[in-house]
């Protein structure tokens, strides 16, 4: 049964019976791939990749159903280093399509392993049963988690593996519950993994083959590097010579070259898609000249003024996430809104209704900028410029998904002046048109 909670999503349940060929449940295919007809068309024929790869065949099947056709440039490049078994350290843009680049090779690996890798299940005469997952990700936000624990649901789909997730702001209990079904792929927050391992009950890292940093330079922005390092050195950790991490990080600081030289392998391969914190070409970027008591105004005759579409608003304070969202509300405007003074059941509440289409506009703080994957977002609008241009290249990152175009518009006044020149640059690289006003921060 599906629950309330993300972490209580159906997914496929192993019998013993099935022998080596699990059947396919048409039920669960519906719930699990639903509305993904709409993947990217850059790169090359995935059927090449995928013969050369040496892919599992259902692994193969499970791909067909997800709609995908043909693989982003960090999938080409990450698919074969993942399954020749090399420890990787990888850059690209945001909607690269890098959880499938990761998921698939890794999970693949497994599907003809996991008999004899795996921790028995669970039985009624089994007391005090730890999980010991095979694969643990982890990921900086409940969202990108929770996302992560989606596609693993479908490229785990009629496998021996079983999906988990945890994350902080839910229930502690039902997340331990799912834990005690038995679990193969973990994907995990920091501090809710943290919390798992210090009870030291129901979790294990022991059997671990595989583990994942996504997102790691946020990581070390939100203050989790002492988490990370010692999730890797954690007592429990399996430290046999073949199991293999895979960090992905959208920039590369010190501190990022750091964790991998002392967690990666020596030879561990290191992949840049695209320059290091660049932007699409294929969004069309928009800056418009807006006095900071007149934004509102212009965004609601901007809206009012465009077709019907998916769009995600920025702005920098809970407070205006609040203001705009009555105000949008108040003028009839289908909209919600997302920031980390929400409960966690707010939040999956309000991401299922932009994803659904319910609420198309969505008003969001930083907690929505990295990682979300939501399909057909066709209108980012940064209300407020983000501090820096790192994050305003991870904003507009949520529009022109694997190969898609999109269009973002930015307001601009005179006291984000600091931003001017990073702002021009990013547009000139990216053969963008500079607005006048612009042209003094040369």
């Amino acid at each position: 049964p599906v629950g309330d909670w993300a972490s209580s999503a159906a997914r496929y349940e192993w019998d013993d019976s099935y022998g080596n060929v699990a059947p396919k449940l048409p039920e669960l295919e519906e719930i699990l791939f639903e509305e993904l007809d709409l993947r990217g068309n850059t790169g090359l024929d995935f059927d090449w990749l995928f013969r050369d790869a040496g892919l599992h065949p259902v692994m193969l099947e499970n791909i067909e159903l997800c709609g995908y056709k043909i693989p982003t440039p960090i999938q080409q490049y990450c698919i074969p280093a993942i399954t020749q078994g090399h420890d990787l350290l990888a850059c690209a843009q945001t909607g690269s399509g890098k959880t499938a680049a990761f998921l698939i090779p890794i999970i693949s690996k497994l599907m003809g392993k996991a008999k004899k890798l795996a921790a028995p299940r669970p039985t009624a005469q089994m007391l005090n049963y730890r999980a010991e997952p095979l694969v643990l990700i982890i990921a900086p936000t409940r969202e990108l988690a929770t996302q992560i624990f989606d596609e693993s649901r479908r490229f785990c789909y009629r496998s021996m593996l079983r999906p988990c997730v945890v994350y902080g702001g839910a229930d502690i209990m039902s997340q331990r519950s799912e834990l005690e079904k038995g679990c193969d792929v973990l994907v995990a927050t920091p501090g809710r993994l943290l919390d798992f391992l210090e009870r030291g009950r129901s979790l294990s890292l022991r059997r671990i083959k595989f583990a994942v940093v996504d997102e790691a330079d946020q990581m070390l922005d939100m203050g989790f590097g002492p988490q990370l390092r010692s999730f890797f050195l954690h007592g429990d950790m399996n430290r046999d010579d073949d199991m293999q991490i895979t960090m992905f990080s959208a920039t590369y600081p010190v501190e990022i070259m750091q964790l991998a030289k002392d967690f990666l392998s020596d030879d561990f391969v290191q992949i840049s898609v695209g320059r290091i914190g660049s932007t699409h070409k294929n969004i069309t970027q928009r800056i418009v000249y807006v006095e900071e008591g007149e934004k509102k105004e212009t965004l609601s005759q901007m809206l009012m003024n465009s077709p019907p579409t998916r769009t995600l608003i920025f702005a920098n304070h809970k407070t205006t996430v609040d203001t705009l969202d009555d105000y949008l509300y108040g003028l009839s405007f289908p909209c919600t809104s997302i920031h980390s003074d929400r409960t966690q059941r707010e939040r999956e509440d309000a991401l299922r209704a932009f994803r659904s289409g319910r609420c198309p506009i969505m008003v969001a703080t930083n907690v929505a900028a990295r990682g979300l994957d939501i399909k057909n977002i066709m209108h980012i609008i940064n209300f407020d410029l983000p501090q820096d241009i790192d994050e305003y290249v991870h904003r507009i990152g949520r529009t022109a998904r694997i190969g898609n175009r999109g269009l973002a518009t930015t307001f601009f006044n005179d006291s984000n002046s600091r931003l001017g020149a990073d702002l021009r640059n990013l547009l000139e690289e990216a053969v963008q048109e500079i607005p006048e006003f612009l042209e003094q921060y040369k």
